[in-house]
């Protein structure tokens, strides 16, 4: 503890007497100043015993004594300590008035005690406490240390909590709360998520704190790591503000969480190295040896279904088109990670490498995350439990991408990049099965890519229909040329074989129904069909023939 008025009054060498503010006598003291000046308040910085002989003042002038004392109030000085014997025998009775009506302390000092040895009194206290706080300090920085590689972040949390009487916090690079110590603090960290993305947004290091009515308590707010973008954050909350020794605790445990963060973007680098080995096991057909590479790593991945997620970064195209039949609600956390777009500065594939590994982290799930290529060529290939949390925040994710770009809700700021994400998602499948995963996986990037969308799922395709695969520019140009002729014939007004190509297709080679439905004669119909044939020089009795030119007209006709 700082030394206070209470501990200089009972200091048996200084011999002081309390003659005013005897219930202010618990006010720390931060240094002891002299001054004769009749109004040192310019010199004052707050937290001062003031000492003085009253050289320069009027001190039993009643009016001069309460503006005098009255400025030194509301200056911060915290008690006043007046040397009788020098000028005065004893305190002027305007002043002692004035201190008692202001509630300062006001002392007397003996003639035998010299102002200098008040201030070597005061100046060893703060030295002393000053002391005992860094060797606390050097206390908890072991305590923290030992916690933190015997039980990871988590023990850690639980020490630093200890040694501030509060409460602490760790947060992820999306501003999720990652662990809390003790447990009933997580209620108060996940309301504080909003503070730590705005943290997030100022250049690292950062810091803030955080109080106020909707708060119960003051916390402080960190961000940890070295580079550009913080990995992870720090909040610790307490009933006041930190002291000297809280102060060493909490800078010791910024340091060992951004000293664990670091190290563990090392360990994530090798893991993806791990985990690309395993991939390429999986898609070779050797599921035994990639299961004896994951070990415990990946092993749980590898012992459940799974989903492999194929993504690329795709230029962003002027129509942007959007199938309206495809936008998706979204939820909250949808909403949520649109941020995770602007905090990766237009890297698609960054953010959902991101969104995916946060969410496995905080589920306790494994997630194996490998990236392929390089610069235009880049993709990036995920295998995640199936029904797990990555798939749920991928799936997110791409809703909330979708939903932007149809304008349902507004793009994060500053958009999101030059380039824009396309994922493609497998049937759940196991490792046996994992080559035919990629390939599906692979078959929907290829449709999402060509319909616009963000997120194309495989089950979707096989529940679905062929029909809008349809749109595909290459096939549109091959139904326009099978088609032409027939076109060409119509537009010289000597039939209409187009339309009764489509009738008798679509009654599956039925002549009276065909022929009803055109409201011709069967004959004429039949007439009809041959031209067909003649024009196309192809045999309609051919079923490749006959799914080829109802394709094509499909393709043609807007549905």
């Amino acid at each position: 503890m700082p030394p206070t008025l209470a501990s200089l009054v009972h200091h048996s060498a200084l011999k002081l007497t309390v003659r005013a503010g005897e219930d202010r006598l618990d006010v720390p003291v931060r240094w002891a100043h002299v001054s004769e000046l009749a109004d040192p308040v310019p010199y004052m910085e707050g937290g001062e015993l003031l000492l003085i002989t009253a050289l320069k003042l009027d001190a039993e002038n009643p009016e001069a004594m309460r503006r005098y004392v009255r400025r030194l109030v509301g200056a911060g000085v915290v008690g006043l300590g007046f040397a009788v014997g020098v000028n005065y025998e004893d305190i002027p009775t305007a002043l002692v008035d004035a201190a008692a009506e202001e509630g300062l302390p006001l002392l007397e000092v003996p003639r035998r005690t010299p102002f200098l040895a008040i201030s070597k009194a005061v100046s060893a206290a703060i030295a002393a406490d000053q002391y005992r706080a860094v060797t606390a300090g050097f206390a908890a920085q072991r305590e923290l240390t030992k916690q933190a590689l015997t039980d990871g972040p988590e023990g850690l949390l639980a020490a630093l909590a200890s040694q501030v009487d509060g409460w602490a916090a760790l947060y992820d690079a999306s501003g999720a709360v990652v662990a809390t110590a003790p447990e009933w603090a997580g209620r108060r960290a996940a309301r504080l998520t909003a503070d730590v993305e705005r943290l997030r947004e100022r250049p690292a290091p950062a810091s803030s704190v955080v109080g106020g009515p909707e708060h119960e308590d003051r916390v402080e707010l960190h961000t940890l790591g070295t580079g550009r973008r913080p990995r992870a954050a720090l909040a610790v909350g307490t009933a006041a503000a930190l002291g000297t020794a809280e102060r060493y605790a909490v800078h010791s445990a910024i340091a060992l969480l951004t000293l664990t963060t670091e190290r563990s973007r090392s360990l994530h680098a090798a893991e993806q190295r791990v985990g690309a080995a395993v991939l390429r096991m999986l898609l070779a057909g050797e599921p035994d040896h990639a299961r004896a590479v994951a070990g415990d790593l990946y092993g749980g991945l590898l012992d459940a279904p799974f989903r492999v997620i194929v993504a690329e970064a795709a230029p962003v195209s002027a129509a942007r088109v959007v199938d309206s039949g495809a936008r998706v609600a979204l939820t909250k956390a949808s909403a949520a990670v649109l941020a995770a777009a602007s905090d990766t500065h237009g890297d698609p594939l960054g953010a959902l490498t991101e969104i995916v590994e946060s969410a496995a982290a905080r589920a306790g799930e494994a997630v194996l995350v490998v990236p392929e290529g390089e610069g235009e060529a880049a993709r990036l290939v995920v295998l995640a439990t199936d029904g797990g949390a990555a798939v749920a925040a991928c799936a997110d994710y791409a809703a909330a991408l979708e939903a932007a770009r149809a304008g349902d809700v507004p793009e994060p700021p500053g958009g999101v990049g030059e380039d824009e994400l396309v994922v493609g998602l497998s049937a759940p499948a196991g490792p046996i099965a994992a080559a035919a995963a990629y390939k599906q996986a692979e078959q929907a990037l290829s449709v999402a890519r060509r319909r616009g969308r963000v997120c194309v799922e495989h089950e979707q395709l096989a529940a679905g229909s062929v029909l809008p695969l349809l749109a595909d520019d290459a096939v549109k140009a091959f139904a326009d040329g099978l088609l032409r002729a027939l076109h060409e014939h119509d537009a010289t007004g000597r039939g209409d074989l187009v339309a009764s190509l489509r009738a008798w297709l679509s009654r599956h080679g039925q002549w009276d129904a065909a022929a009803a439905d055109l409201g011709v004669h069967r004959h004429t119909l039949r007439y009809r069909m041959r031209r067909v044939e003649e024009i196309l020089g192809r045999s309609l009795d051919d079923a490749d023939v006959r799914m080829e030119l109802w394709l094509a007209l499909k393709a043609t006709s807007g549905e």
